[in-house]
């Protein structure tokens, strides 16, 4: 069914239908028992799935990666939709509208995507609000007994976090440092993204002595606070292993929560010769899906192997399957995250992910 609705959507511009599609789904779950009919539609329930990782404890290992949902907009309907956590954002301290349209495209024969998104997002105060109210909803569903938000049962909020486009990186730690604070009540963890391709500039605080200045910041902080929240690092397929050795390096000095492998890539490389044509035509911007699959396992399993496991790892990059899950995790991932693959399999991803590990 989705296959034939998908080649509908796809003939028309990838952003409005991202927004359309949203749009339709909150407006079905809203509906008086849609929302129950669409849990018990796409969720799937089992101790095997349940999973713990950097203090946490996940209903199952799928979740949706940051970028999907920015503004915190559709929180409900994605839990409905079966996903163990989803990370929000990327969120920063004032609302940017991101860059020029359009910024979002599609590379079917790739089974990819291309964005120049460039965070946009509505600001870090409004953010905070809209997760607020999420979370008092919830408490209060739970407390009328029409939710199960006990541990392992509820949907594990991440919080994305990143600079302005116009804060100086001299000044970025300081950006880190709003958002942190502004979203501490109303996340689970944090992961900190130095490594989109699209705000000019923001890839060179990957650089180690740049990162420490955030992370150690953001660990201060963290530790001056009455419960410490876990704090995760995003960082690029485009770093060499000489990066991502300084990187697994600061990751073991400051005692860093975990990793994210990988955003999105600047690489065309693996892409068919219709794909580079299409990317061509897109412009800049970050290319994600399959043709990202491969690096993210190679880099999932050097930080495995470099740190004896002691660095859990969020894989995220061409996950579209249950076999693609269980790829990630043979290479020593804790969890997945899917972004591309919810664009091309649909709605019961996490379903057919979930079963599948099964």
């Amino acid at each position: 069914m989705y296959q034939f609705l998908r080649s509908i959507l796809f003939w028309f511009e990838p952003e409005q239908v991202h927004y359309f599609s949203m749009g339709w789904l909150k407006r079905l779950a809203g509906l008086p028992l849609a929302g129950k009919m669409l849990a018990s539609r796409f969720n799937v329930s089992h101790p095997k799935l349940v999973t713990k990782a950097f203090g946490l404890t996940f209903k199952n290992p799928v979740g949706l990666g940051a970028g999907f949902d920015k503004n915190a907009s559709y929180l409900t309907e994605l839990e409905q939709l079966g996903f163990g956590h989803v990370e929000i954002g990327t969120v920063t301290p004032r609302a940017q509208d991101g860059n020029e349209k359009p910024r979002l495209f599609r590379l079917p024969e790739d089974k990819a995507l291309v964005n120049r998104m460039g965070f946009n997002n509505e600001g870090v105060e409004v953010i905070a609000e809209r997760l607020r109210n999420w979370q008092l909803n919830i408490t209060r569903l739970d407390r009328d007994g029409k939710t199960g938000a006990e541990e392992g049962k509820r949907m594990i909020i991440g919080g994305n976090i990143g600079k302005n486009k116009t804060t100086p990186n001299d000044y970025a730690y300081m950006d880190y440092d709003i958002c942190f604070r502004k979203l501490f009540d109303y996340v689970d963890y944090f992961v900190v993204n130095v490594s989109s391709p699209n705000t000019p500039g923001l890839r060179e605080l990957q650089e180690k002595e740049s990162l420490r200045k955030i992370l150690t910041h953001l660990q201060e902080i963290n530790y001056g606070m009455p419960v410490l929240k876990p704090i995760l690092l995003k960082i690029a397929p485009d770093l060499n292993n000489t990066q991502l050795q300084d990187v697994i390096d600061l990751a073991m000095e400051i005692k860093l929560d975990g990793l994210v492998a990988t955003n999105t890539t600047l690489d065309r490389s693996k892409l068919s010769d219709a794909g580079k044509i299409r990317a061509a035509e897109a412009g800049a911007g970050g290319l994600s899906g399959k043709p990202v699959q491969n690096r993210s396992t190679e880099m999932v399993r050097m930080i495995y192997e470099r740190t004896g496991g002691k660095i859990p790892v969020i894989a995220s990059g061409g996950v579209f399957s249950a076999a693609d899950a269980k790829e990630k995790f043979n290479a020593g991932a804790v969890l997945v995250q899917v972004w591309t693959g919810f664009i091309y399999e649909g709605p019961a991803i996490v379903k057919s992910i979930c079963k599948g590990l099964l």
